[in-house]
């Protein structure tokens, strides 16, 4: 019988993982970390100031309190005075907080158990939600030719449907990020897929263009927590070793398009079109379904321990790593004691909950002036701010104006559009069987993309680490998309150019979600990437504006737009003047 999981109705205890639980002078015999090191300081001495700069910040911009693991013999380390040497490490003239370095010691003890079965699973279900968020996003664009056809709006007007889809996106980001917070990840982890599933299955019985819209726009709201919370929630438990794994996260985000346009192609191009894209998002949505029922009923999920550390539930986020360790069949030396003993000289002792009203004005302070002030503390920070804000707008805007319309454009076979689509009355082309089979080919092409990302980010290059990775993608994206229309002039050149486009698009998108948060300092990487991911959300909502509005038969000028707002990310990413590479992140 199915029941809900009894971590869902009682607390995690010590108790439960006892077994994991081995004395912190043993624990330089378990790490893995320490195994993993390459430098030991042959003195055995900590140099609290050893990585920092004037400002704080080590030579290529990042903050200092980074360098968690860097150094000492194992006696030095695993003692209580060198862990509280390494929780103040980092901050010159000012000091920790006790949440911080609670934060900073849980990070160590993660990265110490590696990566094992509890991470891999992990993996897996944090990646069911990015296959969500593109399952829908793509799956949203593949119905736009159906519904043109069945409710008599012309090919450009039915292109607010999309702004509709990017309306939920834009509010569910926003309200699920602050409400991860609130609630905890595990709800949200749950409830985005179910929000999701519920609205697009009833999507398949809407009796009117207004109700689609009305009904993409809620499961929008599910689909837009996904990324922001499955990919903070899979950070928070990787270790600093294996970072480039949030990188290879982003693959499942092309998985998610080939799922969408192998179904689009067996319903839409074999149904009436009245028929076609119904059967379709019910079975998106009955997919979307599962995956909730898989997340919740078949994993046991730990709770975020940085979520219950805020919540004064210190306890629990103890058993949590412990119960990590249990799970990948690894020791921890992390207890509650510990935790207070390392703490206690250096911080006062305040086991207080963050109240919801402080949880949603530290959050909403993200954007406030005193938050965004330090990203410009220095030339070095601030240029970068600005250019990989840039570069999130920019890329926001032109993804949408080129895949958010593919089928449409594909569906032309070359021809430019022709006249008919010049009217606001005129009807959509018809869509073929083969204009599917190319967006399922296009699909399967960009998979290797986010493969190709998370080996490249960590080579040591000009032209790839994380910077000259992104910078490349990026160029080779906005290119093709200039061939595109130059030389698309057949069913077979657009299919080509259109392989090489997602092929890149989806490196250059792996890539962006792991350097983004790379790059902020750890007191600030919050309000710099959440208004990065703003900037991209709502850029993204004007697209399918543009597109519709646009002068023209609307299948030219779009990609035009699309591939100078991409080149402009380009020339912004070649000149930040940090890369992240090989860094370690509190």
């Amino acid at each position: 019988m199915i029941s809900i999981p009894w971590t869902w109705r009682r607390p995690e205890t010590a108790v439960d993982y006892a077994s994991a639980v081995i004395p912190l002078e043993e624990a330089h015999q378990h790490s893995h970390s320490y195994r993993l090191r390459p430098r030991p300081d042959p003195e055995g001495q900590l140099d609290d100031e050893a990585s920092e700069d004037d400002d704080g910040a080590d030579k290529d911009g990042d903050e200092g309190d980074t360098t968690m693991l860097v150094n000492t013999s194992a006696a030095a380390e695993y003692s209580i005075e060198g862990l509280r040497r390494e929780v103040r490490r980092g901050r010159r003239g000012e000091n920790w907080t006790a949440y911080e370095m609670k934060s900073k010691l849980i990070n160590k003890a993660i990265q110490d158990i590696g990566m094992g079965r509890y991470n891999w699973q992990l993996f897996v279900l944090c990646g069911f939600g990015w296959f969500a968020d593109n399952l829908w996003m793509q799956g949203v664009s593949l119905t736009l030719p159906s519904l043109s056809a069945e409710f008599g709006i012309s090919e450009k007007s039915v292109r607010y449907t999309t702004s509709s889809l990017f309306v939920g996106l834009c509010l569910g980001s926003f309200f699920w990020g602050i409400g991860s917070d609130i609630m905890g990840r595990r709800i949200a982890f749950n409830v985005t897929l179910l929000i999701a599933s519920v609205f697009g299955t009833a999507s398949a019985w809407a009796p009117s263009w207004g109700a689609v819209c009305l009904l993409y726009a809620a499961l929008g709201f599910g689909v837009g927590g996904n990324l922001p919370v499955d990919g903070a929630l899979f950070l928070e438990f990787l270790p600093d070793a294996s970072s480039s794994l949030l990188t290879l996260l982003s693959v499942w985000w092309p998985i998610g398009q080939l799922c969408s346009s192998l179904l689009a192609w067996f319903f839409i191009a074999n149904w009436p079109a009245d028929q076609g894209w119904r059967h379709f998002v019910l079975t998106i949505g009955i997919i979307t379904f599962v995956m909730f029922l898989v997340r919740f009923f078949l994993f046991h999920m730990f709770e975020s321990p940085k979520y219950l550390l805020s919540r004064g539930r210190q306890a629990e986020a103890v058993a949590v790593v412990q119960g990590i360790a249990l799970k990948n069949n690894k020791k921890t030396w992390l207890t509650e004691e510990i935790l207070d003993a390392v703490v206690e000289d250096t911080a006062p002792r305040v086991r207080r909950r963050l109240s919801t009203r402080n949880i949603i004005r530290n959050k909403l302070s993200s954007f406030s002036a005193e938050r965004i002030r330090p990203l410009f503390n220095n030339r070095k920070l601030g240029l970068t701010t600005a250019l990989i804000w840039f570069a999130w707008a920019t890329i926001g805007m032109g993804y949408p104006l080129f895949n958010a319309f593919l089928p449409q454009y594909l569906s032309h076979g070359g021809s430019g559009g022709g006249d008919n689509t010049n009217s606001p009355d005129a009807p959509a082309p018809a869509i073929t069987g083969d204009t599917y089979r190319s967006y399922a080919i296009t699909s399967l092409a960009g998979v290797p993309g986010s493969l190709l990302a998370a080996y490249s980010v960590d080579m040591k290059s000009p032209f790839l680490g994380r910077r000259g990775t992104l910078a490349t993608s990026t160029l080779v994206s906005a290119v093709f998309l200039f061939l595109f229309v130059q030389l698309g002039k057949s069913p077979a050149s657009q299919l080509a150019f259109s392989c090489v486009e997602a092929f890149a698009q989806n490196i250059m998108y792996g890539v962006l979600y792991a350097f983004t948060p790379e790059i902020f300092p750890a007191p600030v990487r919050g309000a710099g990437t959440g208004v990065a991911s703003f900037l991209n959300r709502a850029t993204g909502l004007l697209a399918p504006i543009i597109a519709a509005t646009v002068p023209g038969d609307g299948t030219t000028a779009p990609v035009y737009l699309s591939a100078a707002l991409i080149l402009a990310a380009f020339v912004g990413i070649c000149v930040i003047p940090i890369e992240t590479r090989g860094r370690q992140r509190l």
